[in-house]
């Protein structure tokens, strides 16, 4: 029974890092670039809920404020994006990779400015009990997280797989000039497919904050979200959900069976043997760049 308690809690942790890390493979398989902000964006959706659903700010009803809060990050994810990153365009990706690291320090700043930095809770319906398998406990809120994440990779990966619009951004991913050429708007789909990376962020951030208290350094979550999404193979969507679920599982059980500290290091180690063993991660999707 302990260790399938450890492998439910890690399941529904990994969950929330395939979440994030859904983010990441979201932007790379659109611009080949890497938001490190992801986690921050992350956090910052999980603060919008609070701010609009918690008694002492907004009190709206939580059904109302989720679906608001996730509207809200895509407007932001979309204005970043156009206000900021098409200055970019035809850069170096290096360029966007900076850019955002230091976007992540902003975010995490001005959420602490705004909602403090002491832990906070979110008065979420989804934190309503618990669910007893003989001596096994699945909260809701990790009932919920599962559920909600299984149906985005799904949707995403069909996304990509059978839309025109999710063809024309692994189209733009592959050669802009080339699609901007063949007629596919590249700037508007870049636009879009930040938008829908933040709005995936808020999703994640909802769902973390069920489970318990948020502060802004939970936007650091997103280092341990991009190890996974490497590890399960960056560009791959299903990767990056199994990514996810190996880091959320490994975590409580080297917590368990290991000295204090091995916890936080083993995705990290977890991370350097897949790099050395299959550089491309565990499910990747290898494709030939078309020219």
């Amino acid at each position: 029974m302990d260790v399938l308690q450890l492998l439910v809690s890690g399941l529904a942790n990994g969950c929330v890092y395939g979440l994030i890390a859904l983010g990441f493979v979201l932007i790379y398989k659109a611009t080949e670039a890497v938001n490190f902000a992801q986690g921050d964006f992350m956090m910052l959706g999980a603060f919008v809920t609070l701010g609009l659903t918690n008694a002492e700010y907004l009190h709206m009803p939580f059904w109302l404020a989720a679906p608001l809060a996730i509207m809200i990050m895509a407007v932001l994810g979309y204005l970043l994006d156009y206000l900021v990153l098409r200055h970019l365009f035809g850069q170096s990706q290096t360029a966007v990779v900076i850019l955002t690291i230091a976007l992540g320090f902003v975010i995490r700043f001005v959420a602490g400015v705004i909602w403090g930095h002491e832990p906070q809770t979110l008065e979420s319906p989804l934190a309503i009990g618990d669910i007893h398998f003989g001596g096994v406990v699945l909260g809701m809120a990790d009932v919920a997280v599962i559920v909600v994440t299984v149906l985005m990779t799904l949707f995403l990966y069909q996304f990509f797989q059978r839309t025109k619009l999710g063809l024309a951004m692994q189209a733009a991913s592959q050669n802009q000039m080339a699609a901007y050429y063949m007629g596919i708007p590249v700037k508007r789909v870049q636009g879009l497919i930040w938008g829908l990376s933040g709005a995936t962020a808020a999703v994640a951030g909802i769902l973390f904050a069920s489970k318990g208290a948020i502060d802004p350094n939970a936007g650091l979550l997103g280092i341990k979200a991009f190890a996974a999404a490497v590890i399960g193979g960056f560009g791959s969507l299903p990767g990056a959900l199994a990514g996810g679920l190996i880091v959320g599982v490994i975590e409580p059980f080297a917590s368990r069976y290991f000295a204090a500290g091995y916890s936080q290091i083993a995705p990290y180690a977890l991370l350097l043997i897949v790099l050395v063993l299959r550089p491309h991660g565990l499910f990747s999707q290898i494709r030939i760049k078309k020219v």
